[in-house]
């Protein structure tokens, strides 16, 4: 998709006719996934499901991949990538709390079941379309690629990316973090009710952890002026997984307490979330100046690409974990776990990504790419040295 997006040529630009067809594709088998017909075997049902998720991870690329590429187009301002990527996140966080709330109040109020499910849906594939055809609208005069990128495959992603090694330092640290706060996501429930007592947990838990971002992203940027984009970005991680290491002692602290880590978490998290997009479009710049191509879009496709397999292996391993600890499944949810499950589920919910978000910053000691280096590659490029 990112080659595809380098070499696209239209009167609208590069990158907004895969937005568009995003937009108009993905909410089809969004709400395909939540329609299995009732006479199907379960099996069957599974199959569907399967293959209706696998048409919608595809269809969201179209939109995604170009979307992310698009501020290293956007400004060749250093911090005003960081302005930029920062109300991405605002506008995410406040997308996936209105849809993370509006979710099991739409099954409710749809009568439950099958029903209630493609109910809801069908509201939130409709959500997620007037969101991704408001960006396409948005950004109608959006700077577009100046120069046509190489070939697009996996195999010259990864070329590429071995060839950047701003790019291979970055990527690698944040698909580790993604692996991390996966892992933190899927074990929310099993922390609230297994180790809390409180079935009600999972939302202010899921809260606390998203919530925050749109408090705090100010002063990340702020900071990130001041101190640069990596330093802060280590900083932010670094509270991620104190806080997450916190989080093992749940089981003896009060819930205020807990909830206290949660939203310092949160707070990690959230610079987590923006400083890797707002230091990705600087490792595309130096790629371009080094090149003379424009292959933003392959590069951010293959930071996709391991985004999302980490997003995938997360909550399996989170599965993997409880299994191999002995956790007791049941229909109701209310069997009693033996300390080796509770151990397990204090071990995927604080000190699994509290460790692997200190392992994840190994990967960033190389990355050196700051404003004043970034100037100076610019500065020496083949256009510029032309011009």
């Amino acid at each position: 998709m990112g080659g595809w997006s380098d070499r696209t040529r239209t009167r609208i630009g590069a990158r907004r006719p895969w937005m568009l067809a995003g937009a108009l594709l993905l909410p089809v088998p969004f709400a395909a996934m939540f329609a299995a017909p009732a006479a199907l075997a379960p099996a069957a049902s599974a199959l569907w499901t399967g293959v209706a998720f696998l048409l919608c991870a595809a269809t969201y690329a179209l939109f995604q991949v170009p979307y992310v590429s698009m501020p290293a187009e956007m400004t060749d301002d250093y911090h005003e990538r960081t302005t930029v990527v920062s109300y991405r996140i605002v506008a995410l966080t406040l997308g996936i709390l209105a849809a993370g709330a509006a979710a099991p109040l739409l099954v409710e109020r749809a009568g439950g079941g099958r029903r209630g499910y493609l109910v809801m849906g069908v509201a939130i594939a409709l959500f997620q379309m007037a969101g991704m055809l408001g960006a396409f609208a948005g950004t109608r005069r959006a700077p577009t690629a100046r120069r046509p990128g190489g070939a697009g495959s996996l195999p010259a992603a990864l070329s590429a990316a071995r060839r950047n090694r701003w790019f291979l330092s970055l990527w690698l640290c944040f698909v580790v973090q993604a692996l991390a706060t996966a892992a933190t996501l899927a074990a929310i429930p099993y922390f609230g009710k297994y180790i809390l007592g409180r079935a009600d947990a999972t939302t202010p838990l899921f809260c606390g952890i998203v919530a925050p971002a749109v408090v705090v992203m100010p002063l990340w940027t702020l900071l990130a002026r001041r101190a640069g984009k990596k330093r802060v970005y280590v900083i932010a991680s670094l509270l991620y997984a104190a806080a997450s290491l916190g989080l093992v002692a749940g089981a003896a602290l009060p819930f205020p307490a807990v909830m206290s880590l949660v939203v310092l978490a949160g707070a990690g998290y959230s610079g987590m979330q923006v400083f890797p997009l707002a230091m990705l479009p600087d490792t595309i710049a130096a790629d371009d100046a080094r090149t003379g191509l424009q292959r933003g879009g392959l590069l951010t496709g293959l930071w996709t690409a391991g985004e999302t397999a980490a997003f995938e292996l997360g909550p399996s391993l989170v599965g993997a974990l409880l299994a191999f600890a002995g956790f007791v499944s049941s229909a109701d949810g209310a069997a009693p776990q033996p300390p080796g499950a509770r151990a397990g589920i204090l071990l995927a919910f604080g000190a699994l990504p509290g460790l692997t978000m200190v392992v994840s910053l190994l990967f960033l000691r190389g990355y050196d790419l700051d404003e004043k280096k970034l100037a100076a590659l610019v500065a020496q490029a083949p256009s510029a040295r032309a011009a």
